[in-house]
């Protein structure tokens, strides 16, 4: 798995040139691979560093074949909240969890002080992007950079973060031979990219380093630091299972909707287990397989999940994990109805965009953009509108 503001989803393509380095433009992507090297090297002197350490710096790089493979096959976000869920999250994982919890109990508690993060949200990421450390990834991370850098799906993503990933060479904390991580140049135990190291990193162990590839006091409080920065709210629910009524304006439910928790348990809505969140919050009913599957109430800090990742699932996932670290039971999955095929989900998108919806892109993934054009459709349609593509909704377009 990946830990990135913008990468499971995004499609964007680069005319070659954008906005925001010195002089005005970024070089054009693609290319000579060994011009393009060569560019950046000039471009990291107009930056500012040392021209013998930018020679170092870019020496030996190599463009890696195997990291466009990488970027070119996300078939895993294509796959439903249920089976995704528990794919991901097992027993064995859960327990992992907990005996982290324990081991770095001063850790998190100092967390919660400093940032107000709770310790299960670190504990979910922790545990999806490498499974507590365990499996980093062992792409070249200097090589991933440069490769995707010089690709033209999303240069003015990675162009910029291979000056931060120089700039942390220069400090002592990276080795452009030796660090490694995942194909799309995260690094360390929550995988995050250099720039978000530059940023949020915090020496959490005290070494006079930041190094979150072996330290998972260093990781953890620098996720910490930037989960804050990306407006988490401290001592707010995330997520939480609800049960819902069936006679619920499915129409109002979607992240593009909300109400005060308050007017919500009006209308029936009620936790699972507990009780709701505090009355005067807003939230959203998000109900990832339609009204007949897993439902959930998405509060505020729901969204910051969307600054790490942009995949529904994925992030769906990851909250929810977090509350079962939190003491939360495993979710109710009801009987929702079945849903599309990757060919499928392609041949909807293509049809809403046909209608004008921007579904952000025809990749088989149902992420937010797609749902909110589902919901559209189903309320012209007559139909429930629950966000959940079927196949009476795909045969009625």
């Amino acid at each position: 798995m990946r830990l990135s503001p913008s990468l499971p989803v995004l499609c964007l393509l680069s005319l070659g040139f954008a906005p925001g380095a010195p002089g005005g433009a970024w070089a054009a992507c693609g290319g000579d691979f060994g011009g393009f090297v060569a560019g950046l090297r000039d471009e990291a002197v107009r930056r500012g560093h040392d021209a013998g350490a930018a020679r170092t710096f870019l020496a030996g790089v190599r463009q890696d074949p195997a990291v466009i493979r990488a970027d070119r096959a996300q078939g895993v976000f294509q796959r439903d909240f249920i089976d995704f869920s528990r794919r991901l999250i097992s027993q064995s994982r859960l327990d992992n969890g907990r005996q982290n919890a324990a081991r770095y109990d001063a850790v998190f508690d100092k967390i919660e002080r400093t940032y107000g993060v709770s310790r299960g949200v670190l504990l979910a990421f922790w545990a999806l992007e490498t499974d507590f450390g365990a499996v980093q990834g062992d792409f070249n991370t200097l090589n991933a950079l440069v490769t995707l850098a010089h690709d033209c799906r999303r240069p003015e993503l990675f162009r910029p973060q291979v000056f931060s990933a120089l700039t942390l060479y220069e400090r002592g904390d990276f080795d452009p031979a030796r660090t490694t991580g995942a194909w799309a140049g995260e690094i360390g135990q929550v995988q995050m990219l250099p720039a978000d190291i530059l940023e949020n990193g915090v020496d959490g162990d005290g070494d006079g380093h930041v190094l979150l590839k072996t330290s998972a006091p260093d990781a953890l409080m620098s996720a910490a630091k930037m989960l804050k920065g990306l407006g988490w709210r401290a001592n707010e629910p995330w997520l939480q299972e609800i049960v819902i009524p069936a006679n619920l304006d499915w129409a109002e439910t979607g992240l593009d909707h909300g109400k005060r928790v308050s007017d919500w348990a009006r209308l029936g809505v009620r936790a699972r287990n507990g009780s709701l969140g505090p009355g005067n919050l807003s939230a959203s009913v998000l109900l990832p397989m339609g009204r007949n599957g897993p439902a959930f109430l998405a509060y505020p800090n729901f969204r910051v999940y969307f600054e790490w990742n942009q995949s529904l699932v994925y992030v769906t996932t990851a909250a929810y994990l977090a509350t079962r670290f939190e003491g939360a039971p495993i979710f109710d999955p009801r009987a929702p109805e079945p849903g599309l095929s990757g060919p499928e989900m392609k041949s909807l998108q293509q049809k809403l965009a046909q209608r004008g919806h921007d579904v952000g892109g025809i990749d088989g993934i149902l992420g937010e953009k797609t749902r909110e054009a589902v919901q559209t459709e189903q309320i012209r349609l007559g139909l429930p509108a629950d966000s959940w593509p079927t196949r009476a909704l795909l045969d009625r377009l």
